[in-house]
């Protein structure tokens, strides 16, 4: 799918982080304006911005050569709540963001518009206007997205900002899952791959007779990767097929194989080194990429609860049109995660 059947289409509209927002109490508005399909405040979301979202879904579905959902099924009902949920919630973000003195300037929407230009059209602004025109957009209308994925971005560092992890937090994720950093026992090899048995046997003779291993490796293996190393392939025990596995585990250092037959076809093994033994990886060279998973997942919890918070605040200043209220009941099960600048 192009950029903007991917882009445009779903952070906003379709991969909102919240199921539908509650529904308006006694105390909020009691019908949204003619004409919209929702209002939050004094804002209201005209029904052209559905229309408009629901009909590019529609193209996107026909590229893909996907039957849209049919009127009235839940799974075009689903898509329906998505999109009107991802445009109340665009609407919080927007009076959030205006809370908070957060702005979006024209040079930083330009900057970004340019930036998916490049990545998308090499730069081309006749392939970008072609590419929408396709959409049904216009180039204020993708500005608008951009604007709104701004925000988003703009939010998600606010909220996430002060979000640290501390050593030990590090420390006690090392010892709860020590057994991901396990590293199983492994050992040095080389060897051949070849698809017939006699080809095999031909090689191991000529290896027996002191002909060179890594020429051979490249002159007849299968296996492209080892054989452009000579053959030189790092055994990890449990990762190969279980006839490989079971020799190179079982033999002596410097010994060479008879042809052994795996799902691949036939093997001419040398064990070149002593086996390294089952480890876990050092604290300090799993630092990093703990810290930066914690931190992940600290950011989206602080995400989630600001999100689920901001449900609260604005349950009571939202109505639906009739045919676009979410669900009675509704539960937040997304991951607060498509604010980030991904």
């Amino acid at each position: 799918m192009s950029f903007f059947g991917r882009w445009i289409l779903v952070p906003v509209a379709l991969a909102s982080v919240l199921v539908a927002p509650a529904c308006g109490s006694d105390d909020g508005p009691k019908t949204a304006p003619a004409g919209s399909v929702a209002v939050v405040g004094d804002t209201e979301i005209p029904k052209s911005e559905f229309d408009r979202i629901i009909g590019q879904a529609e193209k996107s579905y026909e590229a893909q050569g996907q039957e849209f959902p049919k009127t009235g099924s839940p799974e075009y009902n689903a898509l329906r709540d998505s999109i009107v949920s991802s445009l109340v919630e665009r609407v919080e973000f927007e009076l959030e963001a205006e809370e908070m003195d957060i702005e979006i300037t024209d040079a930083e929407i330009e900057k970004r518009l340019d930036e998916l230009k490049q990545q998308f059209f090499e730069g081309d602004d006749d392939k970008y206007r072609e590419e929408i025109a396709k959409q049904g957009l216009s180039d204020e209308q993708v500005r608008d997205e951009i604007r709104a994925r701004l925000i988003s971005e703009k939010l998600y560092e606010a909220v996430t900002g002060t979000v640290k992890v501390t050593d030990a937090d590090i420390k006690a994720y090392y010892d709860k899952n020590k057994a991901q950093f396990e590293q199983p026992e492994s050992r040095e090899t080389r060897h051949i791959l070849v698809k017939t048995k006699a080809r095999a046997d031909d090689i191991h003779s000529r290896l027996e007779s002191g002909e060179d291993f890594a020429k051979l490796a490249k002159q007849y293996s299968q296996d492209a990767s080892s054989a452009k190393k000579g053959g030189k392939y790092t055994a990890v025990k449990g990762a190969s097929v279980q006839p490989f596995d079971e020799f190179v585990f079982e033999a002596e250092t410097g010994e060479l194989s008879e042809p052994i037959k795996t799902q691949f076809g036939w093997h001419v093994i040398e064990v070149l080194s002593d086996i390294k033994p089952k480890a876990v990886t050092p604290l300090t060279e799993v630092e990093q990429s703990i810290r930066d998973t914690l931190l992940r997942e600290k950011q989206n919890e602080a995400m989630r609860k600001w999100v689920n918070d901001l449900k609260d605040k604005y349950a009571d200043q939202i109505a639906y049109a009739p045919g676009f209220a979410p669900p009675p009941s509704s539960t937040d099960t997304g991951e607060a995660t498509t604010t980030s600048t991904q």
